[in-house]
Parts: structure tokens; C-alpha cells; sequence
């Protein structure tokens, strides 16, 4: 009997997502990036948004990617180990290392790839990875391997959110195994809170184990040089492997990987989600490079932002009472539960001229629909508490 999923079976199964409340659809903008954007022709205040410097359309970046494409054209045209390595590539690669402290770094095209090759390539059979709950999508998709990859897999362990206890005596459970490989978001996305990178550093010491740490949210934003999370805990030097992202913060595309010598050259020889891809657009890393230079020149805006999303957060949560799930960054979660009431609160925050997007299942749990509100440098105050007094008032009436 055949068990492909015909036409209608296609059509019940996204009907089925209609009525649950969760079946997703583009939305166009007609502008680009930036703190107000076109939707249908509609200005709506942007805060849906991961562009927290709002570098995507500053104009020393725009200007960096006209020059690199004169120079190198658009594509790479082959994957890195081939003939897709450009000295474009390697100056990059340079400039992460130094900015994160590290010997050296991998590009990657994406910060969901650089996941991928970083724990795929480091985690094999033999080996236990160890999860926080509430980690990114590709965090979970790289350790959990499908297919023939699954012949070489290692075994996962996911602790409840934060629950340094739990995850220590996982890793106590876990001695005598050939790696134990602890994997975390610095900030993590749905709910804008950091994880205890001190405490993982320790435990990690304790057991011998290794600590891979993604700052997707954090780099460019925290720390003295805006070079993440780890800076801002001073615990660079004690994180074996950063993950990050050039796709937020810095406002372009592509993710990277930073780490010891020894460790980067094993990722090129071995992981498979960096060897058999495409390199980056040359542009692309102009655009990153660009974009460094602002964070270094420019650390106003990362300062600023952190005040302004700290002013936000007190409005919130203590002036409206409402939930921000501890919230301590420029990711603000506002916590409302039901699917149907979340995406009515969103729809009415759009009719008032706010793109504040609905998170629902499986993005994060059920029960636990949110309104997501990402803050960047160029927001205003005045806007924001033009926002305030909406969200008072569609809280209370909903």
C-alpha cells in the first residue's frame, strides 16, 4: 500500500493546522529593513525584527557590498574546500577570531549551518550531548541526527530550562563516556533570557566536559566590545567553541564558528554541513566586515539599546504587569498562552501600526504563546510608548 500523503491528505493536514491556529504565511514587505517598513502598503513600526543595530541598510555597509561585488562578483561558486575560498573569505575569518579572542574561525552561510557543522562535526558516537530545553531549532536539529547519520550519533540529554542541578547530575551520570559536549544559547531567542554561562564554565571544568555556546542574540550587542555574552560574564577564554551569527546584530548573512586551531581544522576536514555547501557570497563578508568596524566605532548603539530595552522591560512588566518570562535582554517575550488569543492580540496591535509577531507551537511550547517583541538601536522612546499605551489597552480589552 502506497503511504505517501496524496493531494487531500496534503489539504486535511493543512486545514487541520487552519484551525489549531497555526498555519503560517509570508508576509511582503514593499520597503526594506528598518524601524518603520511597508506592508501592503502600510507604515508599521517594526519589531519583529533581529536587526538590533539596525546595520541592514546603514550606508557604509551598503557601500561595502557595492565595492565587493565590483571587485569579486556575487557568487562564490563552489563550496569552500573546492574552489570557493576567497581571500575575501579568509580576511573575514581573521577579523572573527580576533573579535571573539579565538586562534581562529570558520564562515559558515548561515548561523543554522554554523550550529550544524559545529556539533555534527564535534559530537559521534560515544559521545553525550547535553541540551537546554529552550535552545534555537538548530541547536536541537544538529544534535538529534536522521538517517545514515544516525548510525554514528550520540546520545542526548535535555535538562529543564536553567537547571544547572539537573544538568550536573546528567553529566555526573555520563562519566566514563568518550565525550560529553555541553550546547547552549547564550540568549536565548523565545524568551530573552541569558544562560549562566559562569556556572556552565564550572560545571564543564568539573567534568571534563566540552562547552559550545551560540551568541546568535549577543553578538554585537553585549559585552565591553560588543563581542557577546561570554565578554560581558568574562568567561571568553573558558568557552571552548562560539557560535555565532552575522544575520542579526551585524545585519547581513552568514554564521561562524570560533575555537582553537586544532578545533576549526578538524570542522573543515569533518563536518559535512560546512564541506558540502556553497561558500558565502563574497559580498556578504564585506557586508560582516563593514559591520564589525561599526560596532567597534560605534558602541553608542549597542549601549543605548541595552538601556532602552531595560527602560522597556520595567514599563512592561512593572508598569503593566504583564509577563516577560525574565526577560533580561533586547528580546522581549510578553506571554499571553492561548494560540487564538496571541494571534488576536497581534492582529490588533497591526491595525494600530505595530508588527509585533505572534509566537505560537512548536516555536515554543504549548500553553505558552507569546507576543515577541525584538527592540533595536533605532527605535525610538517616544514610539515605544506609543506602543505602551496600545499594549495597555489591547491587554485589557482582549
Amino acid at each position: 500500500m502506497n503511504s505517501n500523503p496524496t493531494p487531500q491528505d496534503w489539504s486535511d493536514l493543512l486545514a487541520n493546522l487552519e484551525v489549531q491556529g497555526l498555519r503560517r504565511s509570508f508576509r511582503i514587505l514593499e520597503s526594506g529593513q528598518g524601524t518603520y517598513i511597508n506592508v501592503a502598503g502600510r507604515m508599521l513600526m517594526n519589531l519583529a525584527s533581529n536587526d538590533y543595530l539596525g546595520l541592514a541598510a546603514h550606508p557604509c555597509i551598503v557601500q561595502a557590498v557595492k565595492e565587493a561585488v565590483d571587485r569579486w562578483g556575487w557568487g562564490a561558486g563552489a563550496s569552500r574546500l573546492v574552489s570557493g575560498t576567497m581571500r575575501i573569505h579568509a580576511d573575514l575569518e581573521s577579523r572573527l577570531a580576533t573579535f571573539k579572542g579565538a586562534e581562529a574561525a570558520l564562515v559558515c552561510p548561515t548561523g543554522y549551518q554554523a550550529n550544524l557543522a559545529a556539533i555534527r562535526g564535534l559530537a559521534g558516537r560515544g559521545d553525550v550531548i547535553f541540551l537546554d530545553k529552550l535552545n534555537h531549532a538548530s541547536i536541537i536539529d544538529a544534535s538529534l541526527a536522521r538517517g545514515p547519520a544516525r548510525l554514528e550519533a550520540p546520545v542526548v540529554r535535555v535538562f529543564p530550562h536553567r537547571d544547572y542541578r539537573r544538568l550536573e547530575r546528567l553529566l555526573d551520570k555520563a562519566k566514563g563516556t568518550r565525550r560529553r559536549i555541553i550546547v547552549t544559547d547564550s540568549i536565548f531567542s523565545m524568551d530573552g533570557d541569558f544562560a549562566d554561562l559562569s556556572m556552565l564554565v564550572e560545571l564543564k571544568s568539573r567534568y571534563d566536559a566540552l562547552l559550545i555556546v551560540d551568541e546568535a542574540h549577543a553578538t554585537g550587542v553585549w559585552g565591553e566590545h560588543g563581542r557577546g555574552l561570554a565578554e560581558a560574564m568574562d568567561v571568553t577564554e573558558k568557552i571552548d567553541v562560539a557560535v555565532g551569527t552575522l544575520s542579526k546584530a551585524l545585519g547581513g548573512l552568514g554564521g561562524f564558528i570560533a575555537a582553537s586551531r586544532e578545533i576549526i581544522d578538524w570542522l573543515v576536514n569533518t563536518a559535512r554541513p560546512f564541506i558540502y555547501t556553497t561558500a558565502l557570497p563574497p559580498a556578504a563578508c564585506a557586508a560582516a566586515m563593514a559591520a564589525l568596524d561599526l560596532v567597534e566605532r560605534e558602541p553608542g548603539r549597542r549601549l543605548g539599546l541595552i538601556r532602552m530595552a531595560a527602560w522597556f522591560r520595567e514599563q512592561v512588566a512593572g508598569g503593566l504587569g504583564l509577563d516577560i518570562a525574565g526577560s533580561c535582554s533586547q528580546i522581549i517575550p510578553i506571554i499571553v498562552g492561548p494560540v487564538d488569543r496571541t494571534v488576536e492580540l497581534s492582529r490588533a496591535l497591526e491595525e494600530a501600526g505595530f508588527l509585533v509577531p505572534a509566537i505560537r507551537p512548536p516555536t515554543v511550547p504549548k500553553g505558552k504563546s507569546r507576543l515577541r517583541i525584538s527592540l533595536c538601536a533605532d527605535h525610538q522612546q517616544t514610539d515605544l510608548a506609543r506602543l505602551l499605551d496600545v499594549l495597555g489597552t489591547v491587554c485589557r480589552k482582549r
